[in-house]
């Protein structure tokens, strides 16, 4: 929408008010400054200083539930984890905000009754933020790189269900900044073997000289519940 300051209702308004100019083309900068520095006000406002933060499809479970299994396994890793975080106390856990593996992420940690954060974000059609998010820290992004951020920068652990190329990005921007060192090691567990083992070629990317051997020991995968818990309990660093 292109600002024409000439056309706008009440020319006595300020810029900081104007409804009109703040959702205009010209006027991005503000909108992704919003994006990046209210959700932090909201979160330390809530208690919340770390994030368990869970990735996976929206399409998982949908239709199913609980006779889904990666949307069984992702609602009881994160009933398991919120017991946890509700030891801290200021520990939420995290998912994108949607439906399917999100869904099944948020219902556990409500269950649980820890902080169950959701990171929404506004699409034109399909996805809603669902109904298991702790009112006050259910967030709703315009821009998937602010939402990222938030997902990424409290996070001191992360749980990768199966999902779809969006999963993918997560999970490799992940890898990519622990391998360059912009991140500390925080332990990453992919769950669901034959997932894993049957989507991505690690072995492979190794042999072509495009991954050192080494970032295998980055992630853990695995099909247990108990052991993933596990190594988050174990490793989880909360500075």
């Amino acid at each position: 929408m292109k600002y024409d300051p000439n056309t706008r209702q009440n020319k006595h308004t300020r810029a900081y008010n104007n409804n009109t100019f703040l959702n205009s083309r010209e006027a991005p900068n503000i909108r992704v400054q919003c994006e990046m520095t209210e959700p932090g006000m909201r979160l330390k406002r809530s208690g919340v200083d770390h994030l368990i933060t869970f990735f996976g499809s929206a399409r998982s479970g949908r239709d199913d539930a609980f006779e889904n299994a990666d949307y069984q396994a992702a609602y009881d890793l994160a009933f398991k984890l919120g017991h946890l975080a509700l030891d801290h106390g200021n520990i939420g856990i995290n998912s994108g905000g949607g439906p399917g593996i999100m869904e099944a992420v948020n219902r556990g940690a409500h269950d649980a009754k820890c902080k169950s954060v959701g990171m929404g974000i506004s699409l034109p059609f399909e996805q809603h933020n669902n109904k298991y998010i702790t009112p006050e820290l259910d967030f709703e992004f315009h821009y998937f790189f602010t939402r990222k951020y938030w997902c990424v920068y409290l996070s001191k652990a992360f749980v990768i269900m199966p999902g779809g190329v969006g999963t993918m990005d997560e999970l490799f921007e992940i890898i990519t900044l622990i391998q360059t060192e912009k991140m500390q090691p925080r332990p990453i567990v992919l769950f669901n073997s034959e997932f894993w083992n049957n989507t991505i070629n690690f072995d492979h990317m190794i042999k072509h000289g495009t991954m050192s051997a080494t970032d295998k020991d980055l992630f853990m995968i695995t099909d247990e519940v108990d052991q993933a818990c596990l190594h988050v309990i174990d490793n989880i660093k909360l500075q």
